[in-house]
């Protein structure tokens, strides 16, 4: 189908061209603070920030990026912790951020009363670290004392140190684990388990640990005792510890053998002992003697059958049968399942809409309660509390400002706590959902976020984003950053939900996996395909973007239909599938992506890695690489490969590596603004400069 006379075809993917005859990235570049590769970065840097950096665009995206990172006028979303409220806080007066809390009856309040409990900028200037904030882990009915994860620069990475909320300091001589990839909770006041990269070799060929130890209050880390030892060809080996708030507790270890796969045992009495359940299964919740279990498998019993994505209960007794407590229906899916009070707080989404449903023990069966809450916008559990029926959900929609609703679980109702104010005038736009035709008859469903008066004319400035892995579903939300940058703008926004993705349940995403992972492709080109056909954009006025898995996504479009886009933002991406496994945590995706060591994956994974897919003499459009050197996840090296192989073939890029942000785009408020401000002056650059 020909529109401006833009072919829009869809296209097998191109053949790759072997290693042979591709000249192979210098081995320096993969040295990740390596001098020589930092002075490569700083190059690229700076030749982008003379060109995007100077553009007239820049300054006001800049302007309004860090306006909105540092407000006050945003929500404060709670965290409940020992009957208060917290709240991780950044502005412009706290760039790393600030640990904050308040009573219930406050919160609820128009203008609630915060008491700081940890100043990150202060904490990073006394110790001299690029500290950033990655969260608590309390101790259950103590919860005052909690480990506290700091990471350097924003890595995957993570230094543990018990810290008192009760005196807002570190406990002296309390728990302390240096930095590394690990997992750690409370087993009791005085006992951690811990996964641990206890020597250089106790890491998986994933880069996480595999060694589970009780480590003891005051005890060094080499007294640890073995709990559980994994294998290092699993992805990773995890304790998770659960309660359900009446004093009963299950202290589990969580086998990670893929990326979707994991083996459970519960450790009991010293002992480990194995969990009758499917390998592909998550554990949410403890209800009594019960786990609350979501499968992403059907799993036959030898009694009742479950099918994928129903939420089971299943008794620590296991001459109990397992009992079904919801099943999801034809284009729904579960989104979580967490206990509160005696209750089970279901997120479930139908179509891409979301609910929360309330399930309450009546006998031995539940009685099913859907919550009064808004229609047709996503609804997103925020907080929950095992021991307390309070639980906090947010609504949003593309054009919608979110809400916080409080929920008292015992008796059903909902309230709603704060809205955030408008952040761009959405009065002249509307919301579409439709859907397109993949190469193999599936309809992919999308939504269009636009102006009323949108003219039908192919010509409209057009963002389209997905994802398209992992089981990740996307759902619509609220960005100021997307109102206020691009859709105020007259920029038109696409939202697709491609296969690989988890908007539909396990089969929605299984429909992409590895070797059929060129339908994730089909899908996307079809939305594009789409587009044109309702006259909405076409290759010129059309930019696409997408990050990680999605990066990999961005590349992959990039090489199969270089002709469909004006504009290719790509973002932390992976984008050499012939070597992911040895990069970063890449041996942990396998489970998706498949493995070059089985010769039908390998030969699936050169026709469509982007790296090995780049030709010279093709009329490619102008890419965005953006990569951050502290991503410890994909890593920078995907990126920096990339670029290199498009200068040596003398075909045009911009390439951004901001140093700190981890898997992400920045530390602090002004480097992630930096980077969002290039990434929307590119983008409008790219497709003409902003229409209004």
């Amino acid at each position: 189908m020909l529109h401006l006379g833009v072919s829009y075809a869809q296209t097998a993917p191109s053949k790759a061209v072997s290693d042979v005859e591709q000249k192979a990235p210098p081995a320096w570049l993969d040295q990740i603070d390596g001098a020589q590769a930092m002075d490569w970065v700083r190059t690229q840097n700076q030749k982008t920030l003379n060109t995007l950096g100077q553009k007239p665009l820049f300054k006001s995206f800049y302007d309004a990026s860090l306006k909105l990172l540092q407000t006050h006028d945003r929500l404060a979303m709670p965290e409940q912790i020992d009957g208060m409220i917290y709240n991780f806080w950044r502005d412009a007066t706290h760039q790393r951020g600030i640990l904050r809390r308040t009573t219930v009856a406050d919160y609820a309040s128009e203008s609630p009363n915060w008491v700081t409990v940890l100043d990150l900028d202060a904490l990073a200037t006394a110790e001299q670290k690029n500290w950033v904030y990655h969260g608590l882990s309390c101790l259950d009915l103590h919860q005052s004392r909690c480990l506290l994860a700091l990471s350097d620069g924003g890595e995957d990475a993570e230094t543990l140190r018990e810290f008192d909320l009760s005196t807002g300091k570190f406990v002296p001589n309390g728990f302390t684990l240096p930095h590394a990839k690990l997992v750690a909770d409370w087993l009791d006041r005085d006992t951690l388990l811990v996964s641990y990269p206890w020597t250089d070799k106790d890491v998986t060929k994933s880069s996480y640990p595999y060694i589970v130890k009780a480590l003891k209050r005051g005890k060094k880390l080499s007294s640890a005792v073995t709990v559980f030892s994994g294998k290092p060809s699993d992805v990773s080996v995890d304790p998770v510890v659960l309660h359900d708030g009446k004093g009963n507790q299950v202290a589990l270890i969580r086998e990670g053998i893929d990326a979707f796969s994991a083996r459970f045992y519960h450790y009991v009495n010293g002992r480990i002992v194995a969990l009758d359940l499917p390998e592909r299964a998550e554990v949410t919740g403890l209800l009594g003697h019960k786990l609350v279990v979501r499968l992403d498998q059907d799993w036959d019993t030898h009694g009742p059958n479950f099918m994928a994505g129903s939420v089971i209960l299943v008794d620590l007794d296991r001459h109990v049968v397992p009992q079904l407590l919801i099943q999801p229906e034809a284009k729904q899916v579960i989104e979580s399942a967490v206990v509160s009070h005696g209750h089970v707080l279901v997120s479930l989404y139908d179509n891409v809409r979301g609910q929360l449903l309330v399930f309450t023990p009546s006998g031995d069966t539940f009685t099913r309660t859907q919550l009064p809450l808004p229609k047709n916008v996503s609804i997103d559990l925020v907080s929950a509390d095992h021991a307390s029926p309070l639980a906090y959900a947010q609504s949003a929609g593309f054009l919608t400002p979110p809400t916080i609703w409080s929920i008292d679980t015992d008796t059903a109702t909902v309230n709603a706590v704060h809205t955030l104010p408008a952040q761009f005038d959405a009065s002249s736009m509307a919301v579409d959902q439709y859907q397109a035709r993949s190469t193999d008859g599936t309809d992919v469903p999308y939504f269009v976020v636009h102006g009323k008066d949108m003219p039908q004319n192919n010509a409209n400035p057009t963002l389209l984003y997905a994802y398209g892995g992992f089981e990740v579903p996307l759902f619509p939300s609220y960005s100021a950053g997307l109102g206020v940058n691009w859709l105020s703008h007259g920029g038109v926004y696409v939202l697709a939900n491609i296969r690989g993705g988890g908007e539909f349940g396990p089969a929605w995403h299984e429909a992409g996996l590895k070797t059929r992972r060129q339908h994730i492709y089909d899908d996307f080109a079809a939305v594009a395909h789409d587009l044109a056909a309702r006259h909405i954009t076409s290759p010129q006025h059309l930019a696409i973007r997408g990050g990680s898995n999605g990066g990999l996504l961005m590349g992959v479009e990039f090489t199969q239909h270089p002709d469909f886009w004006k504009a290719v933002d790509i973002e932390v991406p992976l984008l050499d599938m012939m070597n992911y496994e040895h990069m970063s945590a890449g041996a942990s995706w396998v489970g998706e992506y498949g493995t070059v060591s089985i010769p039908e994956q390998r030969d699936f994974l050169r026709k469509i890695s982007p790296l090995q897919n780049l030709k010279a003499g093709t009329q490619y459009p102008v890419p965005f690489i953006e990569t951050t050197t502290k991503d410890d996840r994909v890593g920078p090296v995907h990126a920096r490969r990339f670029a290199w192989r498009m200068s040596e073939l003398n075909l045009p890029y911009y390439y951004w590596e901001q140093v700190a942000g981890g898997h992400g785009f920045g530390a602090s408020q002004p480097e992630i603004a930096q980077t969002q401000a290039l990434s929307w002056t590119y983008l409008w650059s790219s497709l003409g400069g902003v229409t209004r």
